[in-house]
């Protein structure tokens, strides 16, 4: 697979204009597709150390995933929707969705694969059968994974016309001063820290969140958040970056003090609506706040 990204800057660095231009794609894994020759301009490889200019053409090259074994686990799961073509689950809080480093196994994908056998679609690759988007690992909620792959590729059409719908709920530190707004902010991977998005006006792609308080306490609001575009911590880097970070966020600054019921960000996928790739007709799927929502509401409206 081929990627074409444009330079908006000029001098800076070839591995870092890809780790931040390409979600899940770290500085070292950058480097080693420099290394192996797989980052043109003008048909010739570049080097990590060149320096790109400004409107620069970049192609990427993106070898094929290697073979992996991934063994189906017997692990529950809360199956809100399921056919022939689609697979809907209500994902717990601390599940990662696929196998990366750190997290070989005890995925969603694992228990996608005991659950539904030969029955995902392969676009995605050995590591991610069947997944067509991800939420984080301590975000709860709704998450649609594909059978086949010729509703993969319809849904991951959906995702690129924004006809996908997704809908969160979160609580946030502090208070927004009006009822309902738009982020619009581009998104890159952190230039320092590789655990973290943040917003980029140059190399960054484009992300629209928009918001509606559901609810008001003292020092804390309870949102409802409409994804337009899916980058990676959308939700979380853009309220962070209004100063208002989504409470028991551990990496964007959500302190979690007086409420031990979090296990990591109060974020939870409550809504998601889609057009069934098979039928043609929308299907609108959504599931209750978990007992950790729920908790961090009532402590919420008890603090004065």
């Amino acid at each position: 697979m081929n990627i074409t990204l444009i330079s908006q800057e000029n001098g800076v660095r070839a591995d870092q204009f890809l780790s931040q231009s390409l979600d899940n794609l770290t500085r070292s894994a950058a480097q080693k597709l420099l290394e192996a020759g797989h980052v043109l301009r003008g048909g010739k490889a570049l080097k990590k150390n060149d320096k790109l200019k400004e409107g620069d053409e970049i192609t990427v090259l993106i070898p094929d995933p290697t073979e992996v074994e991934i063994l189906p686990q017997d692990i529950p799961l809360d199956v809100i929707y399921e056919d022939e073509d689609v697979i809907v689950v209500n994902k717990p809080v601390g599940m990662v969705v696929h196998p990366a480093p750190g997290h070989p196994d005890g995925t969603l994908v694992n228990a996608l694969m005991f659950h539904c056998g030969d029955s995902l679609s392969g676009i995605n690759g050995e590591l991610r059968p069947g997944i067509v988007h991800r939420i984080d690992r301590d975000t709860s909620g709704l998450i649609i994974a594909a059978k086949n792959d010729a509703a993969h590729l319809a849904l991951a059409d959906q995702l690129q016309d924004h006809s996908l719908y997704r809908e969160y709920e979160a609580v946030i530190i502090g208070g927004l001063k009006t009822d309902e707004g738009t982020i619009d902010l581009p998104i890159a991977r952190h230039a320092t820290d590789r655990k973290k998005m943040a917003i980029n006006h140059y190399n960054g792609r484009r992300a629209v969140t928009h918001w509606t308080v559901l609810e008001r306490f003292s020092g804390y609001t309870h949102l409802q958040c409409r994804l337009e575009t899916g980058r990676t911590h959308q939700i979380r880097v853009h309220l962070a970056a209004q100063g208002h970070p989504v409470l028991g966020d551990p990496v964007y600054n959500g302190e979690r003090k007086g409420f031990p019921e979090l296990a990591g960000q109060c974020l939870h996928a409550r809504k998601l609506s889609f057009i069934h790739p098979r039928t043609g007709e929308r299907l609108t799927l959504e599931c209750p706040l978990p007992d950790y929502f729920t908790a961090t509401l009532a402590r919420c409206a008890k603090i004065q």
